[in-house]
């Protein structure tokens, strides 16, 4: 199947607790709930996609050890598993996310291959080659630009992601870079702070790009679309109880709604919809709903004509 969409970043193990507080430095806390799912910004964005009805892609180094029974997740999403590799020798990426009461997050992480793909020396192109978007969220920042490049034709829109590994992994020069090969630019209003600070701008508005978005939390999200700044508004549904991954559930709304042919500015609505559903339960992909449910709850808050 051609691909309408490619999605690299990575495949993880999640290990999900709930704390009432953050412990204070040298202090202990005690855990309110604990639970094992399958995640990783790629996967995330993936497989709501694919449930969404899009026929996507994932692009990604995991361990040999990837549970079976999250392989088997994936592959039952219908998300093409053409440049989904298992790497030798490399046990798959790990993350330990703590919520608060708040519903603020820490986390650690263990990269896994993905954040070594250049030393692995494993090209995956094949997939992004024949899409229409390519999503580039987290993993080696050197391994993406050399992907961009190889890539970027008039034909294919490319997205640059770095969510949370813009603090850390990407800086003003490794940025700028890949920057000259995107098309769209995400981020939280977190995530901005860093990015705006590699790129010397003061707003993400400044970036030049087609598309540039903002998440922030409650408060909706902001989107550059040509240049002209437009506000999307939150799209709420049940009470929220975890926000893991609802950034991930939001760009593959997004997509869902380009690959039915809705504008940006629709299309980003129908991204606050789904993510609207994914903070009702706790885990990043325990509540994707049917491209049906998204835009019904997503239809009332389109621009009028």
């Amino acid at each position: 199947m051609k691909p309408f969409l490619s999605v690299y970043g990575h495949v993880t193990v999640d290990s999900i607790v709930t704390v009432e507080e953050f412990p204070r430095l040298n202090t202990t806390v005690d855990i309110t709930s604990k639970k094992t799912f399958l995640g990783g910004t790629g996967a995330n964005i993936a497989i709501n996609a694919a449930k969404l009805g899009v026929p996507t892609a994932l692009c990604a180094l995991v361990g040999k050890d990837l549970p079976s029974e999250f392989y088997d997740m994936i592959k039952e999403s219908g998300v093409i598993m053409d440049d989904f590799i298992p790497v030798d020798g490399w046990d798959t990426s790990t993350a330990i996310v703590v919520n608060d009461s708040k519903l603020d997050q820490k986390v650690l992480f263990f990269q896994g291959p993905q954040g070594y793909a250049t030393e692995i020396g494993i090209e995956m192109t094949k997939m992004a080659s024949q899409s229409d978007y390519v999503h580039f969220c987290t993993g080696e920042p050197e391994y993406y630009v050399s992907l961009m490049k190889k890539i970027k034709n008039p034909k294919i829109k490319i997205a640059i992601d770095p969510a949370q590994e813009v603090h850390r992994l990407w800086n003003s020069v490794n940025l700028s870079e890949a920057m000259k090969y995107s098309d769209y630019v995400f981020s939280n209003r977190y995530e901005a702070e860093s990015l705006m600070k590699h790129l010397g701008l003061k707003s993400i508005g400044d970036t030049g790009k087609e598309l540039a978005v903002c998440t922030e939390g409650n408060e909706g999200s902001i989107a550059y679309i040509n240049g002209k700044e437009v506000k999307i508004p939150l799209v709420t549904g049940n009470k929220a109880v975890d926000a893991t991954g609802a950034g991930d559930s939001y760009r593959a709304g997004f997509y869902a709604g380009l690959y039915r042919g809705l504008s940006y500015e629709e299309s980003l609505i129908v991204a606050s919809a789904v993510a609207s559903f994914t903070v009702e339960k706790s885990g990043a992909m325990s509540n994707i709903p049917t491209w049906e449910q998204a835009y019904e709850r997503a239809k009332e808050h389109f621009p009028k004509a």
